[in-house]
């Protein structure tokens, strides 16, 4: 249903270029063959093969509209974000500007100037919001289920053409930011310390990240697909906490000091947690992908880059 070849000499504009996905989208598209230009909130030293970097918050209108125009993209993956599952008050202003603020004001831009595709990237907690009585589970999960709003309202009121996506917990080698759950772990255990955890119970749909961009590729791609709706990204099945840390520890049990074990139940549970698979079927069907990778293989990878020179 989707062709890569058509991202070869397109200039496409990757938000929050610098992290983990967008890193490895950057590179994707470079292979590709596509103008690949990236804006980070920080200065970014331009590199050989790598991404033309700009720049700017676009949390900002100016910095968006002025963004756009002097790119004038002919696709947009737009990952900036602010990722935290923390439910403090003072979570809420930043997550509300880096997570929603910065999708309208990018698709406010598009719409102004013009551009083919726009790929919205959210999170795969937002399908657990579609039911009547659900809550979101953090500002992060507020933030982000409402941008799907905006993606659809775009769409229908000014015929923006978006890709809403509900991408599913991605993991994979990597530099990634110690807090999530995979490489907080593997660091943990190879400084000899015992990662604090909650119970373990919360069951959550892991991707690994090279199905994650293939995934990002498909949805830009794939035709009759920027409608609005949300497309979910994920393996279609749910894999508790407990279990994933335990097959890490498999995995790791040459590399681990003797009486090292995981602190289940040394952090709070989070209210409202509730999650739901990824609908790989529909993926399928709207966008052409789904996964390939199992989960053994991508712990077995993340925890070889983290054990060898990658991950130093």
């Amino acid at each position: 249903m989707y062709s890569t070849s058509r991202f070869s000499g397109q200039r496409i504009l990757v938000t929050g270029g610098a992290g983990f996905i967008g890193s490895h989208l950057c590179a994707r598209l470079r292979e590709l063959g596509a103008d690949v230009h990236a804006v980070s909130r920080a200065e970014r030293a331009a590199t050989d093969g790598g991404p033309r970097w700009w720049r700017g918050d676009v949390a900002d209108i100016d910095t968006a509209r002025a963004l756009i125009d002097a790119v004038a993209p002919d696709v947009i993956f737009h990952l900036a974000s602010h990722v935290t599952g923390r439910g403090e008050t003072e979570q809420v202003a930043p997550t509300l500007h880096a997570n929603l603020v910065s999708l309208v004001n990018v698709m406010t831009a598009a719409s102004e100037r013009g551009c083919g595709r726009i790929v919205s990237c959210g999170s795969l907690e937002e399908s657990a919001l579609d039911g009547v009585d659900t809550v979101p589970v953090s500002p992060y999960t507020a933030a982000k289920w409402a941008s799907g709003m905006y993606a659809r309202f775009f769409h229908a009121h000014y015929g923006l053409p978006v890709v809403h996506l509900r991408i599913a917990m991605v993991y994979g080698p990597g530099k990634c930011t110690e807090t999530r759950l995979v490489p907080y772990v593997i660091r943990s255990l190879l400084a000899g310390e015992a990662p604090k955890l909650s119970s373990g119970e919360l069951e959550l749909d892991w991707l690994y990240i090279d199905d994650a961009i293939e995934g990002l590729l498909a949805a830009g791609a794939a035709p009759d697909a920027a409608d609005g709706r949300p497309i979910e990204l994920g393996s279609g099945r749910l894999v508790s906490v407990r279990a994933t840390v335990e097959h890490i520890m498999s995995l790791m049990a040459d590399r681990v000091g003797a009486g090292i074990e995981p602190d289940f139940g040394a952090l709070p549970e989070r209210p409202f947690e509730r999650r739901l698979p990824a609908d790989v079927a529909h993926a399928r069907a709207r966008i052409g992908w789904q996964p390939t990778t199992p989960l053994d293989d991508g712990l077995r990878a993340t925890v070889d880059w983290y054990c060898g020179a990658g991950g130093a």
